[in-house]
């Protein structure tokens, strides 16, 4: 059973609160992991940690098989994203050593113009006047905060 049947999956709504949630501690608990550490070696530690996490999550749920054939454009794009992901940690870690937390994670969370723009381009994603007018009030909110006084 995927999780996307299960009926506790709820609405991609919930999900992606929780992801908010998620990363806001994410950035807290990074912020105070890396104070005496190499960002580098904290990234790995933290990638080490999720793999571990995914591992015990695939084999507690069944999930951990054989998915059949996988394209080789699926593996392509799989792995750009793990690529881009790893980079992220890498210069969020660097970041949250190097400044606070609070200007840090506004800067980072540009990156939720960053996908409108690309998805626009690449994707053919087309959003409304009023999800524009969204996305520029993050920028603009992203930048207001991390502007020092």
């Amino acid at each position: 059973m995927s999780p996307d049947s299960m009926s506790w999956s709820g609405s991609w709504q919930m999900w992606a609160l929780l992801s908010a949630v998620f990363a806001a501690l994410t950035a807290i608990f990074a912020k105070v992991g890396v104070e005496d550490i190499n960002p580098d070696l904290a990234t790995f530690i933290r990638t080490i940690i999720v793999l571990a996490s995914f591992a015990v999550i695939l084999f507690a749920t069944g999930q951990f098989s054989a998915p059949g054939p996988i394209s080789t454009r699926t593996w392509t794009f799989l792995v750009l994203s793990g690529l881009a992901t790893g980079a992220s940690w890498l210069c969020y870690f660097r970041a949250l050593k190097l400044g606070p937390a609070t200007l840090v994670a506004p800067i980072d969370k540009l990156s939720v113009v960053l996908v409108a723009l690309f998805a626009f381009l690449f994707l053919g994603e087309r959003p409304s006047a009023t999800g524009w007018l969204g996305i520029v009030l993050i920028a603009a909110g992203a930048v207001l905060l991390a502007v020092k006084k």
